[in-house]
């Protein structure tokens, strides 16, 4: 019998064979069979605009060969009369909407689309006259330009952002005179809804979409003035006329080798939220060029959000630390590095002798790779003796962390994003996804947009996810353990439990059911204010869905009982049997880029890479022996936690603290007290690329690098390892994380040698059975692997197909108690302030907040205020207001808007001094020590201050008008009355 899958083919009579219902083009790739096109892209697929790709089929007819596939018995010819014809005629007319002066061009870097296929034509000459555009360039976005003189209309722009990104912002109308790429119908750039994304850019096949860091001195000739530019140009355009096109292509040629000769281009993967998105980054020396998307990227393909895409100012910020500091007399001083790590070594082996080695805390970053956290723990445990050892985690998803393992026994994500993108149902939880994780939000949108995927949003808030849901149901703040638990009742009460997937695979089922008896819908109403029919329609879709995934954030974790609500929604997706399948499982997103791979290579309290247990006598005696000490040189004590630090820091009690890569003094909750704590140590070393708030209160300062200045590993949300290459060196005098760690265990008597990460990883893959089979050759490239992965490398995508990660290889329904917020409104605090990230930040904004590009986009601090609470009190956009806690006191602007309402505010984490956490409080989740960031009560007092400008700019995306369509409509352009097929000439204006 024949294999369906493959199939063989006919091209200019020669017979090839491979996959079948692939792209035609993607098929002949794979046989380095080239045949032009131009507006076909592999991310994108056939749009038909180009009209260079046609091929006679085997009834002889005329063909586009981006919109044929691969099946038994087509026969395609590329080389008959008609065929080339046709295509040049195509070539031609591209040519007369696109101005040709390549070796002037800051697109001429050999990845140029159009160019490139014209130079493969062969054309002798370029023989309609060029027609320009009655548009001005847009230079209003501050990342990217658009030139309509210099665009072909082939729509890839508008495929990209309308069914990849999703943001639905480009169209182009080719009902216009002159059509043109359109931002929400005809707005500029930088006063639409563009969230600056840079898919547009990203797949533009010429240079009329172009970055700005590209402009000018992307090549040789490029930043010549215009006043010698134009002529230039229109010199050679005469020139063409008489020696032809090929000697001018070739001049370009010239001067594209000089440029790759120039510029570097490297892999690297982004440094801000946990999608794992991978890139090529284009430099030259230290100047960042660009960031390229490739298709092959494992997470993210073509796709990044602005921060990953232009984000990068902060490499080359002028207030990056470069040299060692020390205090000396309460001021810093610059030292070397030998002086710096002495200090470190000395004073930690002085404490450590005086006063134990538990008075010590190490607390490792989540910006640092994978071996970085790995050397993080390994000093902490093997060269200090605590296990006081802990990362981000503990601020965000540890209560995640918690809940799955109680549940289903992994730390981490069931599946990968391709399954979120193949659920039939997405439930999103209190996470802002399209502004927190938005290449992820990109792939559901997709998913929603294309094929019908149907999406539950639950959050206080409204923002895009929520205005794109079937449903959007509005608990009151930290009520979700509630109807997460209603759900599972009903579905046990109305036949919608899989009880033959609970049979098989579930323990504690009688348990679980009898322990739901008080979430009846009717109290899951009562308690979260959700009216009862939403909630039944809600519980009706979950129970119903063939595939269900629960994606969740700091909205259900930063809570007093977050591990409950996290744990509630794993034990629903049990009883509805929505693990182990492809598009099903628990999501919790991972808010940065290696918070996961922090915890997965050991920076936790607990447990050593790999998650074993650092209380099991066996796990301690095998990594002992693998660190070349005695079993008894372990601690087998559980160590403290990043809250428990602060707490012991601030009782006198821990005497010491490295902080590497952390923001503490702005992150945690109820800054003032983590500030008196830090002022209590006895000793404090902060090793960070900028002078942090953190840093201000060290005895020493070590200046590490950023990831584009080292090679490593991270782990995304999914469990995706994926290595990372070094794009340009340290900047001054500063070192990566592993290489200071490693000089600092060598002064304290621990020769560790390394000499590159990869001999880290090695380390760890011969310890940890979770990484068993990962090396650096394993990872070249964009290759990667999701673990476990066993040691013949293979990985494991998918979780639980076959046995949970338990002894018996079942997973267990853990029953929870409702316990209502740590703190709530009352009369004198009659406000609830959520708080969360925004889409154009990051954190603390040590990154995003440099270079200006980024922190223009939204430069103030602001709380949004509700309409009832607005017309209550007289607020209006500008006006200045006071938020007061039962711990402090904030002022910014506000913001009236309807993505909030009632009591609720919502306050951005980012800006201000002394920020959120000046408000926050003592209140964490007992279980996780994870702090209740999102439980805030506070006053609201007007100020009687002049009224300021409205917060978020005029241009900001959000008062944007998406304009959403279907893609390119390749149909339109072939109804304009001027269109004509190919290979017949067009008629005028076209025809010189």
């Amino acid at each position: 019998m024949a294999d369906s899958r493959t199939c063989s083919i006919k091209f200019d009579g020669a017979t090839l064979r491979g996959d079948a219902d692939q792209p035609l083009l993607d098929f002949l790739a794979e046989h380095d069979v080239s045949l032009p096109h131009v507006c076909y892209h592999r991310a994108l697929g056939a749009l038909q605009t180009c009209d260079v790709c046609w091929v006679e089929t085997g009834d002889g007819e005329l063909a586009r060969a981006c919109a044929l596939r691969s099946a038994d018995g087509l026969a395609v010819v590329s080389r008959s009369e008609r065929a080339r014809r046709a295509r040049e005629e195509g070539m031609d007319r591209l040519l007369a909407k696109h101005e040709l002066y390549c070796s002037v061009c800051e697109h001429n870097t050999g990845d140029c689309t159009l160019h490139n296929t014209f130079a493969d034509m062969h054309l002798p000459i370029q023989r309609y006259a060029y027609q320009r555009k009655p548009y001005a360039k847009d230079e209003s976005n501050p990342f990217y330009t658009y030139d309509p003189d210099q665009c072909i209309l082939c729509g890839r722009c508008v495929e990209a952002c309308q069914n990849v990104e999703v943001n639905e912002t480009l169209s182009i109308d080719f009902s216009m005179e002159h059509p043109r790429v359109l931002w929400d119908g005809g707005s500029a750039i930088g006063e639409s809804s563009c969230v600056s994304c840079g898919h547009c850019v990203t797949v533009c096949p010429c240079n009329a979409l172009l970055e700005k860091s590209m402009q000018p001195d992307a090549g040789p000739f490029t930043a010549m003035p215009e006043t010698v530019k134009r002529p230039l140009i229109d010199f050679v355009k005469v020139l063409e006329r008489t020696i032809g096109a090929p000697p001018v292509t070739g001049v370009s040629k010239l001067d594209i080798a000089l440029r790759q000769a120039e510029i570097r281009r490297t892999k690297t993967v982004c440094t801000y939220c946990g999608v794992g998105c991978a890139f090529e980054m284009w430099t030259r020396d230290r100047h960042v060029l660009k960031v390229q998307p490739v298709v092959d990227a494992p997470a993210n393909g073509i796709s990044t959000c602005v921060k990953g895409r232009f984000g990068w100012d902060f490499v080359n910020d002028p207030k990056r630390l470069t040299t060692p500091l020390v205090r000396e007399h309460g001021r810093f001083h610059e030292v070397s590095w030998d002086e710096a790590l002495d200090v470190v070594a000395r004073r930690l082996l002085e404490i450590r002798a005086a006063h134990g080695p538990d008075s010590i805390g190490f607390i490792g970053s989540s910006k640092a790779s994978n071996e970085e956290a790995y050397l993080t723990q390994k000093i902490a445990r093997l060269v200090i003796g605590t296990n006081s050892v802990d990362n981000s985690s503990r601020y965000c998803q540890n209560p995640a962390t918690m809940g799955l393992f109680r549940t289903v026994g992994y730390g981490g994500d069931a599946g990968t994003i391709a399954d979120l993108a193949a659920a039939d149902l997405i439930v999103i939880v209190g996470s802002n996804t399209a502004e927190c994780h938005p290449v992820i939000a990109s792939r559901l949108k997709a998913a929603r947009k294309l094929r019908g995927q149907r999406l539950i949003v639950v959050d206080p808030r409204r923002h895009e996810m929520a205005e794109r849901a079937d449903l959007h149901l509005r608990p009151r703040t930290g009520t979700d353990l509630v109807w997460a638990s209603a759900f599972a009742r009903y579905a046990f009460d109305h036949g919608l439990a899989d009880t033959d997937f609970l049979a098989a695979r579930v323990n504690g089922v009688d348990d679980y059911r009898a322990s739901l008896e008080p979430f009846t819908m009717e109290f899951a109403a009562q308690t979260t204010g959700i009216a009862r029919e939403q909630l039944v329609e809600a519980a009706d879709m979950i129970g119903r869905s063939p595939s269900v995934c629960i994606v969740w954030a700091m909205g259900i974790t930063q809570h007093s009982h977050g591990a409950d609500a996290s744990t509630a929604l794993s034990n629903l997706l049990l009883v509805t049997g929505n693990y182990g399948r492809p598009g099903t499982g628990g999501y919790p997103m991972r808010g940065h880029n290696n918070v996961q791979g922090a915890s997965d290579f050991g920076c936790l309290k607990n447990v050593y890479p790999g998650y074993e247990k650092v209380t099991d006598d066996a796990v301690r005696d095998k990594w002992a022996r693998a660190w070349g000490v005695e079993p008894g040189a372990l601690s087998s004590m559980i160590g403290e936690d990043n809250f428990m630090m602060v707490e012991q820091a601030a009782q006198g009690r821990l005497k010491a603290m490295m902080v590497i890569g952390e923001e503490t003094a702005f992150s945690d909750a109820d800054s003032e007290n983590v500030h008196r704590a830090f002022s209590q140590l006895d000793f404090f070393v902060v090793q960070d690329i900028f002078m942090s708030r953190t840093a201000e209160f060290a005895d020493v300062v070590l200046p590490g690098c950023p990831s584009v200045e080292k090679d490593g590993t991270f782990v995304n949300t999914e469990r995706r390892i994926q290595r990372f290459y070094e794009v340009m060196p340290p900047l001054g005098n500063s070192r990566p994380d592993w290489r200071i760690l490693t000089d600092l265990a060598a002064r304290m008597g621990h020769d560790w040698g390394y000499t590159h990460p990869s001999q880290i990883m090695d380390e760890v893959a011969g310890i940890a059975e979770m990484f068993a089979g990962v090396s650096y050759a394993r990872l070249e490239g964009w290759q990667s692997l999701v673990w476990p992965v066993r040691a013949d490398g293979t990985d494991t995508p998918l979780l639980y197909t076959e046995r949970f990660h338990t002894e018996d290889g079942r997973a267990k329904l853990h029953p929870v108690k409702w316990q209502p917020p740590a703190e709530d409104a009352d009369d004198e605090y009659d406000l609830l302030a959520d708080n969360g990230r925004m889409l154009e930040h990051f954190q603390s904004t040590n990154q995003s907040g440099r270079g200006g590009r980024l922190w223009g986009l939204s430069p103030e601090w602001f709380v949004e205020v509700s309409r009832e609470v607005a017309a209550a009190r007289g607020i209006e956009d500008g006006t200045w207001v006071r938020l007061t806690s039962r711990r402090g006191s904030a002022e910014m602007i506000a913001l009236v808007t309807d993505r909030v309402r009632g009591n609720t505010l919502f306050l951005p984490i980012h800006q201000g001094k002394p920020g959120a956490n000046e408000l926050t409080g003592e209140h964490h989740d007992p279980d996780v020590n994870t702090p209740a960031y999102k439980e805030l009560a506070v006053r609201l007092d007007v100020l009687p201050r002049p009224r300021d400008a409205r917060p978020l700019p005029a241009g900001n995306f959000r008062y944007g008008a998406r304009t959403a369509n279907a893609g390119i409509d390749a149909a339109a352009k072939w109804s304009r009355p001027d269109y004509v097929a190919p290979p017949d000439a067009a008629p005028h204006p076209e025809k010189s």
